[in-house]
């Protein structure tokens, strides 16, 4: 078999989300892969932007308008780009936002926001394309992207935190209540990654740049691309008995309280 189990020749992948940053480092590296990579956003301008970015590279690309939180609008559109483009084999909810404000200061409406898109928004897209892997008794792979707050919180997110903690363990639902009709469900949970969001706090010599350097076993933030190969593995034949698991890839941040005080 060898690299063959990782091959996705002829499978359709969904990244929701996947027009920028990590969202769109997967959906290269899954097709790079071999995929067929469909992406949606909510921004007609982002999925314009990311569609000549995916064509620059070579990768065949199909783009949808829609809100993955819009619970009929998410059916319809599923129903849509099955007809169009093919059935889906794999999802990579990966959509989502943060708001860093104080919880005695964050309005009741922006916590829903965020629940809303990063937990609800997955429970959605995943119901509908999990439906059709049932109907079609094709199996599936479902990637939910989690992150390291899934494990711990930081200052001022406590939405975003509770949000992939509970994806987390909807992801572990998802497994549970799937696994016998051959649908994996696992999850990637990203450290802290070098993008064009996380510009404006790597450079100048912002103080949290220095924090998450030594905070990381790694000692340097993570590349998009590294991303992939948990993605193409998560979305193959070579995680078939892989299920409700989250692929922590963070450079071991994870893995240790921090370096002692003037350890290098």
């Amino acid at each position: 078999m060898g690299l063959d189990l990782f091959d996705l020749t002829g499978k359709i992948a969904l990244v929701t989300g996947g027009t920028h940053g990590l969202g769109m480092a997967i959906a290269k590296g899954l097709a790079s892969a071999g995929a067929k990579i469909v992406v949606n956003d909510i921004s007609q301008e982002k999925l314009d932007n990311a569609y000549k970015e995916y064509k620059k590279d070579g990768f065949d690309v199909s783009m949808y308008l829609f809100d993955v939180t819009d619970d009929s609008l998410a059916s319809v559109y599923i129903d849509k780009i099955e007809k169009e483009v093919g059935s889906i084999d794999i999802l990579v909810n990966n959509a989502g936002i943060i708001k860093r404000v104080p919880i005695v200061d964050m309005s009741a409406k922006d916590f829903r926001q965020v629940i809303d898109i990063d937990l609800v928004g997955p429970f959605i897209m995943a119901k509908y394309v999990a439906k059709s892997m049932i109907r079609r008794k094709s199996g599936g792979k479902i990637i939910n992207m989690n992150s390291m707050m899934s494990e711990v919180s930081r200052n001022t997110v406590s939405a975003y935190a509770a949000a992939k903690g509970g994806l987390k363990m909807l992801t572990k639902e998802m497994a549970d209540e799937w696994a016998k009709y051959n649908i994996q469900a696992n999850g990637i949970g990203p450290g802290y990654f070098a993008t064009d969001q996380t510009a404006p706090i790597r450079v100048g010599g912002h103080p949290f740049n220095e924090f998450i350097i030594k905070r990381t076993p790694a000692r340097r933030w993570g590349n998009p691309e590294e991303l992939q190969g948990a993605a193409i593995f998560l979305a193959s034949r070579a995680s078939d008995f892989v299920n409700g698991h989250i692929l922590y890839v963070d450079g071991g941040i994870l893995a240790t309280l921090g370096s002692h005080a003037g350890e290098e």
